[in-house]
């Protein structure tokens, strides 16, 4: 192929390659997906016929499968995946129950954690208030959304997260985990860094026995949440190219 860069140029700070240097590597091609389908590289954890992505506590995940669909069978505990990630694009669909009950932590609650540690609240927060660091979107217990971006109950819903792993250097904590969340497509979490693993009333931290990846779970928190449509993107650690 004919060099179409140049040679003559100044060199990248820090990197290996001029600016617009002809010989520095091509990106590899990803045929992206319709429709919120998942792109040609993604690991696809639900594809709406079976759960053999992922176990429950005592096992097999329990949860209910019909019409394309999951649901949390309430009692029957959280499900993960048995793949474990870390730096990740995520997509996943979600869907209060239609028929409204309880409110505020009370309604169409559920969660996913990245790493099985770092929990964005999934939660009915159309016209449902309740405290802010525990809204849909959430970082939970840590950083409120930027807006409350919530279809009505029933509606589907779906988050797209970049999630980008703690760095530590030993014992010492180099970087935090970093979460952009889109919800329904609008941004409400903007590269915010996490003070640790999510918890309930209680204060994150991050501990030098963190896990260099985990698996991607969704919380039975006894409601009757549905998801649908789960892909994860395992992303390089750094751009080196």
């Amino acid at each position: 192929m004919a060099n179409v860069g140049y040679d003559d140029t100044p060199k990248l700070p820090g990197r290996d390659w001029l600016v617009h240097d002809g010989s520095r590597p091509q990106p590899r091609v990803v045929t992206p997906g319709a429709d919120n389908s998942a792109p040609s590289d993604a690991v696809v954890l639900f594809d709406g016929t079976d759960l053999s992505a992922w176990k429950g506590r005592d096992g097999a995940a329990g949860w209910k499968v019909e019409n394309g669909y999951m649901e949390v069978t309430p009692g029957s505990g959280d499900i993960q995946t048995t793949e474990h990630f870390a730096d990740c694009q995520l997509h996943i669909e979600f869907r209060s129950p239609e028929v409204v009950k309880g409110d505020s932590q009370g309604r169409g609650n559920s969660g996913v954690f990245l790493m099985g540690e770092y929990e964005i609240q999934v939660l009915d927060s159309y016209d449902n208030p309740t405290y802010a660091d525990g809204g849909a979107g959430s970082i939970y217990g840590q950083h409120p959304v930027l807006v409350n971006a919530s279809r009505k109950p029933g509606e589907w819903q779906s988050y797209d997260i970049i999630f980008k792993a703690p760095q530590f250097d030993g014992d010492k904590l180099v970087s935090p985990a970093i979460l952009t969340v889109l919800h329904n497509g609008v941004v409400v979490q903007h590269a915010q860094d996490s003070d640790g693993p999510t918890g309930h009333r209680s204060l994150s931290s991050y501990s030098s026995d963190h896990p260099a990846a985990g698996p991607l779970n969704l919380q039975d928190h006894g409601d009757l949440v549905r998801f649908r449509n789960i892909w994860m993107r395992p992303l390089p650690a750094s751009d080196q190219t």
